[in-house]
């Protein structure tokens, strides 16, 4: 029997690496440059709104066009977007025409701590063993596929949460794959793809994890991945940038921050160990057509501020790579 294209790609990475707002609002236009302005690569930069959590969303896309953005990783939260508020489809629709009218790209995020649950993390999750608890999560999904269609978000990103005290590891990667059924489901039906995000700490943590469930589910199409460069660098067996050429067949969304080995702190660029210049080089050579998104949540309280100071250094970083950069220059990150 013949393999699918996904599966002799997959085989060939393996391979390799054994080897080796108000509408009628205006935004403020005084800074506003030209989408990629300034970038010697085809990669599309975006800022997440989970890391804008103090301002109003009208004001942080402003802010973020202004500074010259392509996008927005846009959380599904109470203070911006609210996924449970029961005009959920006029408010979309609202932001649809701010993103146009800003000519933002979106994708969607589901990653809000507290939106199901004022008392638990990330609660209820697709592992919870409550079977009604389960559906929650799932029905959040699914709304936030709708918001990504209403958008024109080119995906919806979404992890796996962590085991339960008590629940086996068979048990927990059953109750995934089953409970993302109906968002896959969804998914399909609105053209938007699904993008799951490796997540330490996570039943789904690795590369190797997500690889694990896209099997378990039959490798349905509108399954792809959130790559989180900063994760790669804190705990996969491979380098960065060779994680990225490992993951390119199945990449739907990328986010970015600067991370340590062994360590999950986002920080900010400069702060960590990467060195980007390789990565956003093997990233753009992959063709990956979608927005690479900033993910500093914890750097909130100063969220203008590091918008303002992140994209100049992926700028820079970009042309720095090994593609573009042959002078023998020392990188943007070092």
């Amino acid at each position: 029997m013949s393999r699918n294209p996904n599966q002799r790609a997959e085989d060939a990475a393996s391979a390799s690496a054994s080897a080796s707002a108000s509408a009628s609002a205006p935004a403020p236009v005084g800074l506003r440059r030209e989408r990629g302005a300034g970038a010697s690569s085809p990669l599309r930069f975006g800022y997440g709104t989970n890391g804008l959590a103090d301002l109003r969303l009208d004001d942080a896309l402003a802010l973020l066009a202004d500074l010259g953005y392509d996008g927005v990783g846009l959380t599904l939260d109470h203070m911006h977007l609210d996924p449970l508020a029961d005009d959920l489809a006029a408010r979309t629709r609202r932001v649809a025409r701010r993103l146009d009218a800003l000519g933002l790209g979106v994708t969607v995020e589901t990653g809000a701590r507290y939106v199901l649950d004022p008392r638990r993390k990330h609660g209820p999750s697709l592992l919870d063993p409550d079977p009604d608890d389960r559906a929650r999560r799932a029905g959040l999904l699914v709304r936030a596929v709708r918001v990504a269609a209403d958008l024109g978000a080119h995906a919806v990103h979404c992890f796996s949460g962590i085991t339960p005290p008590g629940t086996g590891e068979e048990t927990a990667w059953k109750r995934l794959a089953e409970t993302l059924a109906p968002v896959l489901d969804a998914a399909d039906a609105a053209g938007v793809p699904l993008a799951v995000e490796p997540e330490p700490g996570h039943l789904l943590a690795t590369l190797a994890g997500f690889h694990r469930l896209r099997r378990a589910l039959g490798d349905p199409e509108n399954l792809g991945l959130t790559l989180d460069l900063g994760h790669c660098q804190c705990l996969e067996p491979l380098p960065p940038a060779d994680c990225v050429r490992a993951a390119a067949p199945w990449l739907r969304h990328v986010q970015i921050e600067d991370m340590r080995r062994g360590v999950h702190e986002h920080l900010p660029f400069g702060d960590g160990e990467i060195d980007f210049p390789p990565v956003l080089d093997a990233l753009a050579a992959t063709g990956y057509q979608g927005l690479t998104v900033v993910e500093l949540p914890r750097h909130s309280h100063a969220g203008p501020l590091f918008a303002e100071r992140s994209l100049p250094f992926l700028r820079r970083a970009a042309a720095a790579s090994p593609r573009t950069n042959r002078s023998g220059e020392p990188s943007a990150t070092h």
